[in-house]
C-alpha cells in the first residue's frame, strides 16, 4: 500500500482507500487561458511517477488528465514536451468541468503549482511545488502560452538531453519549490549520462538479482509519500558498492528506472568506453 500526505490535512493517506489492484490518478492542469509553465510539466511529471510507483508495487494505474481546450498546435506542443520528458500518455484527458466529474472519484488529485481548489472533490490532494530560476539566470517562463516558447527549450538549450530536466525535477521532494539553474541542470546532465554509460558497461556483465536490501529500500521509500530522492541517492551508494556485483547493479539501474524513467539503459549495445 502506498502513502501520500494529503495536503488539506499534513497527514499521510494509504491510496488507493479501498483494498482492490487499481489506483486512480488525476492530473490538473491550470484552467482558463493561462499557458503552461514548468510547474505544470512537473506536476504531470509527479503523476507519472506516482504510477509507475503503483506499478512497482503490484498495483495497476489509470491516469486522467483535466486541462482547458487547446488548439490543435498547441495541444501538440504539449504533449511534445512531455514526451520529451518521458511521461507516459493519460489514459484519458478531459476539459476542466466546475464538478470535476471527470476526475471526481479518483484516488489522488495532483495540483500544478497555483490551480484551483477544488477541495470538494474525493480521493487525496497532491499540491506540487514551484519551478523557477534562481536570480540573475536567464529567464524561465512562469506560463508561457505553447508552442512559443518552448517550455523545456527555456533551460535546456539545444542539444541538451530533456531528461536532464526530469533528473533534475526528481531529485527534489514533490512538494519542495525547484530552483532551475545551468549548474544544477549541468550536474544533472553530467550525472545521466555517467550512469548510462556505467549501465553499458555493467550489461556486460552476468547477471544477478538486484540486493533484496536494495530493493526493499527502494520500495520503502517510494511507497512512503514517493522518496524518489532517496532512490536517486541510494542508486549513487550502489555505484560505488564493493559487495554488489556488476550484474546486479545492472539489474538494480534497470529496475528502479521503471519508476525513474530516465533510459539508464540508452547505452546498452553501444560504443563505449571500457570501464575504470
Amino acid at each position: 500500500m502506498l502513502r501520500i500526505v494529503d495536503t488539506r490535512t499534513g497527514r499521510p493517506v494509504e491510496i488507493p482507500s479501498v483494498r482492490r489492484h487499481l489506483l486512480s490518478i488525476c492530473v490538473h492542469l491550470p484552467a482558463g487561458d493561462v499557458g503552461f509553465g514548468l510547474g505544470d510539466l512537473r506536476a504531470v511529471l509527479v503523476g507519472d511517477v506516482l504510477a509507475r510507483t503503483a506499478e512497482l508495487h503490484g498495483l495497476q494505474s489509470r491516469t486522467f488528465r483535466t486541462m482547458p481546450g487547446l488548439p490543435p498546435e498547441q495541444a501538440e506542443a504539449l504533449d511534445r514536451a512531455l514526451s520529451a520528458l518521458g511521461v507516459h500518455p493519460p489514459d484519458t484527458v478531459g476539459v476542466h468541468h466546475p464538478n470535476g466529474t471527470l476526475c471526481a472519484a479518483a484516488d489522488a488529485h495532483v495540483h500544478a503549482y497555483g490551480t484551483g481548489a477544488q477541495d470538494a472533490v474525493g480521493g487525496v490532494r497532491i499540491d506540487v511545488g514551484q519551478v523557477g530560476p534562481a536570480s540573475g539566470e536567464r529567464g524561465v517562463p512562469d506560463r508561457a502560452h505553447l508552442p512559443s516558447p518552448g517550455l523545456l527549450e527555456a533551460v535546456a538549450p539545444e542539444g541538451t538531453d530533456p531528461l536532464a530536466v526530469r533528473m533534475l525535477m526528481l531529485g527534489h521532494a514533490y512538494r519542495t519549490p525547484v530552483v532551475v539553474t545551468g549548474t544544477a541542470l549541468e550536474e544533472a546532465r553530467r550525472t545521466l549520462g555517467d550512469w548510462r554509460q556505467l549501465v553499458a558497461d555493467w550489461a556486460q556483465e552476468p547477471s544477478r538479482p538486484t540486493p533484496a536490501d536494495v530493493l526493499r529500500h527502494a520500495r520503502d521509500v517510494l511507497a512512503d509519500d514517493l522518496g524518489v530522492p532517496a532512490v536517486l541517492d541510494m542508486l549513487a551508494t550502489v555505484v560505488t558498492r564493493a559487495d554488489v556485483p556488476a550484474g546486479a547493479k545492472f539489474e538494480t539501474f534497470a529496475l528502479l528506472d521503471r519508476v525513474l524513467g530516465l533510459d539508464l539503459a540508452r547505452e546498452v549495445g553501444h560504443q563505449h568506453r571500457a570501464a575504470p
